[in-house]
């Protein structure tokens, strides 16, 4: 009976420490989805980050919301991609996160990372005036950012200017592999009593990228050389990893529905280079889509760059990333 007695306190006893070595997990705040379905799934068996941007908000739009000043300021870590994408979190992070590993993932080492494109193929950003549509430019090589006007960072001292390049990073899978390894890597250091765990699922994760990247290759090959159209120029990590032809964007942002005058000239450009689909964003009524499309022979189809229709967590940025290649071929086999 002693015997019985002890073998149940022991029992008790790990029953009450389980929960004890949940709460050891770090807390993590991640900003938009796809950084946090990579977070997510790298702290697989540890924890669960908490994430900001939910559902089909929109990061350029976002405003901070009392559980999320709350989640910044009892965090340990916050990943994010940038000011130059998640504007609303700068002032935020420097008044609330005072404790917390802040880390930039535009600054992962072995990025490539691809400069706004300025008038020709795209209407150039901010306020250039040249709003020509054109013909897609060449697609080098994925290595080869030298020709590509890309740049290789190595995670040196910040010398580029916040936004100066295309913030969309984790469209390329080896951009979302490098993002993952500094992921692991910070988590590692934060945490070193769960290192294997996170080692691990590093190497799982960077595998799965793998997969993901040759299964999108073969995907798109059989329509990479038909021009489509995109809204918002969002998109050219994608195309220069896997030499889709992108004829040209329209600057809209996706939150701002264009004009009449606007929708006439996307209208007149979709007719001129003869493009086989036109695609919007989520934030997008299909009804612009039909108007813009109308009297031509482009398609119309929808891309969601960031994941704004798909639940959150570790199985989110495959099925972006699958959902992306399967919009594009839809469309473009139709």
């Amino acid at each position: 009976m002693p015997f019985s007695r002890l073998g149940l306190a022991a029992s008790t006893a790990a029953l009450l420490l389980t929960p004890s070595l949940a709460l050891a997990a770090p807390q993590v705040v991640v900003s938009i989805k796809p950084i946090h379905s990579l977070v997510a799934a790298i702290m697989q068996g540890v924890g669960e980050p908490s994430l900001i941007v939910e559902g089909a908000a929109s990061a350029h739009t976002y405003s901070l919301r009392p559980s999320n000043a709350r989640a910044l300021e009892n965090a340990d870590v916050v990943f994010w991609v940038g000011p130059g994408l998640e504007a609303f979190l700068e002032k935020p992070l420097e008044a609330l996160a005072g404790k917390a590993k802040v880390v930039e993932l535009e600054d992962a080492p072995g990025l490539v990372r691809l400069p706004f494109r300025e008038g020709g193929a795209f209407e150039a950003h901010e306020d250039e005036a040249d709003h020509a549509v054109g013909e897609a430019p060449a697609h080098d090589d994925h290595d080869a950012p030298a020709d590509h006007a890309a740049e290789e960072h190595a995670g040196e001292d910040h010398d580029h200017e916040h936004g100066g390049f295309d913030m969309h990073l984790w469209l390329d899978p080896m951009n979302a592999k490098a993002m993952a390894k500094q992921i692991e890597e910070t988590l590692v250091a934060a945490d070193p009593a769960n290192a294997a765990r996170y080692k691990a699922n590093g190497v799982t994760l960077a595998q799965e990228i793998d997969t993901l990247d040759k299964d999108i290759a073969t995907a798109v090959a059989p329509v990479a050389d038909k021009p489509f159209v995109v809204f918002h120029d969002a998109y050219q990590y994608f195309e220069n990893r896997y030499k889709i032809r992108v004829a040209g964007s329209i600057t809209v942002s996706p939150e701002t529905m264009p004009g009449a005058e606007r929708v006439s000239e996307i209208h007149g450009k979709v007719k001129e280079l003869q493009a086989a689909c036109v695609f919007a964003e989520p934030q997008f009524e299909p009804k612009l889509v039909s108007v813009v499309t109308e009297g031509t022979d482009a398609k119309a189809g929808t891309l969601d760059p960031e994941g704004g229709a798909l639940e959150a967590g570790p199985a989110l940025y495959p099925e972006l990333m699958h959902n992306l290649a399967k919009s594009l071929t839809d469309c473009l086999s139709r």
